[in-house]
């Protein structure tokens, strides 16, 4: 079956149309246009990379130069989210019809540091991004900063999800701001993936200032092996954040190390014993004493996992005896972050009149433009290709064996052989009822016809 999203013309036509929005025009058709081609370019990505097939979206992003592009609208969007969207719910006269446009550009910068996540474990990815590496180390920095302080604070957060249905009343707007906070989650664990590819690939002088100096990311990564927002205890059980959701885990994988635990201890690797990073990181008594604190984690268990740790133990235990020299002091013409601050200066003070003219003229749609926009967003997320996402083969209903069969009705059931979805009815006919109901309902409050 052919799972594919968008054929590699296609893919470049889309990618060639990408272009920069300022902040007034978001949520605009355009915009809503450009979401969904950078939302099919994503979900082609990662079949790609998943299937380890030739990856021409990346080779397309690289050749025409539209990484900055991605970037920058990344930003975007998070401005948005600080500086707009808390002023929009407050106004009085925020009443959309329906709440749906805001999720998406909402859930807009998760779909493109996803991408980024894809793309960026290549070395010509992080080298065609150019200057705006250094606001993607800015970005990454913001975002695993508020994920240690507040795991430390809080503890890991709870995941809920969007009804796209809704009304926009007082509930539903409280509700769109529990699940942009919730996204945020998400976010940042991606951000933690993109900032140890940068660490793997970057020989600029600017950008590793900019994480040792500037930032001081080794500290940052210090306090995310200690506060772990991926792990927590639930009703006595361990569970970590694996493949985009909580799991629970057996007590004989409790040590198992996941594919985040790797990452922060790469980039750690990465910024502490590569020679050009030890040569730019001040080891004052703080920061001394915070990179030690890691000897506590290094466990047997842990190398056993990741062998190349050995050489990081061994550069603690010297790092133990020994008080480094302080950095050269050099004269040094260094790059700054330009995104972020262009946006901030091109809207500042402009955040209300932003904020009113979106609530007129750009989330309050006709009903035939939200049910174009439901209807594009149902080709985007087809079945087939949504399925072809998931690590994770469906499993049987009744038996749980891997499952190649769905439920017609409610689509939310799978079995291996018509016997097993015999036997398992009486159990699930009250599931499929509801679930078949909701989509009819859907589709009516959408006018889409299944």
């Amino acid at each position: 079956m052919d799972t594919s999203v968008i054929m590699p013309g296609e893919a470049e036509g889309y990618v060639q149309s990408l272009e920069m929005f300022s902040l007034k025009e978001m949520g605009s058709q355009r915009w809503f246009r450009q979401h969904e081609y950078i939302e099919k370019l994503n979900m082609q990505a990662i079949l790609n990379a998943s299937a380890t097939h030739d990856e021409y979206i990346k080779e397309h992003l690289v050749s025409h130069g539209k990484i900055p592009t991605l970037v920058h609208e990344m930003i975007l969007v998070e401005l948005w989210k600080q500086k707009v969207f808390p002023i929009l719910c407050q106004l009085q006269d925020f009443n959309p019809k329906n709440t749906f446009p805001l999720y998406m550009v909402i859930y807009h910068e998760a779909t493109v540091i996803n991408l980024l996540e894809t793309i960026m474990f290549h070395k010509d990815s992080c080298e065609a991004a150019g200057d705006s590496v250094l606001d993607l180390v800015d970005y990454c920095h913001r975002k695993l900063t508020l994920l240690a302080s507040k795991t430390s604070r809080e503890g890991p957060p709870t995941l809920v999800r969007h009804s796209l249905t809704g009304k926009a009343d007082a509930s539903s707007v409280q509700e769109l701001q529990i699940q942009s906070a919730a996204l945020e989650f998400e976010i940042s664990l991606k951000a933690l993936s993109v900032l140890r590819y940068i660490t793997d690939h970057t020989d600029s002088i600017s950008v590793i200032n900019r994480m040792l100096c500037t930032h001081n990311m080794p500290c940052v990564l210090v306090q995310l092996i200690d506060c772990c927002p991926w792990s927590r205890c639930s009703a006595g059980e361990v569970e970590k954040y694996i493949n985009g959701k909580w799991q629970k885990i057996p007590m004989e994988d409790h040590l198992k190390m996941t594919k985040l635990d790797g990452q922060v201890w790469i980039a750690l690797y990465n910024l502490l014993l590569k020679e050009d990073c030890q040569r730019k990181y001040d080891f004052n008594n703080f920061n001394k004493n915070q990179i030690l604190k890691l000897r506590g984690f290094l466990t047997e268990v842990l190398m056993d996992q990741l062998p190349n740790l050995v050489a990081l133990q061994r550069f603690l235990a010297h790092l133990a005896v020994t008080d480094p020299a302080p950095p050269k002091k050099e004269l040094i013409l260094e790059q700054m972050p330009e995104i972020w601050n262009n946006i901030m200066h091109k809207n500042s003070g402009k955040w209300k009149a932003i904020a009113k003219y979106q609530v007129k003229e750009t989330f309050n749609p006709s009903e035939n433009d939200l049910r174009q926009q439901a209807q594009r967003l149902a080709q985007t997320y087809s079945l087939d290709v949504m399925e072809s996402l998931i690590p994770e083969k469906p499993k049987c209903g009744f038996c749980g064996k891997e499952a190649t069969k769905r439920c017609s009705r409610c689509q939310g059931e799978w079995y291996c052989h018509r016997e097993c979805q015999v036997k398992h009815w009486p159990k699930h006919k009250t599931a499929c009822q509801l679930m078949a109901e909701a989509t009819e309902k859907i589709q009516r409050n959408l006018n889409i016809r299944p």
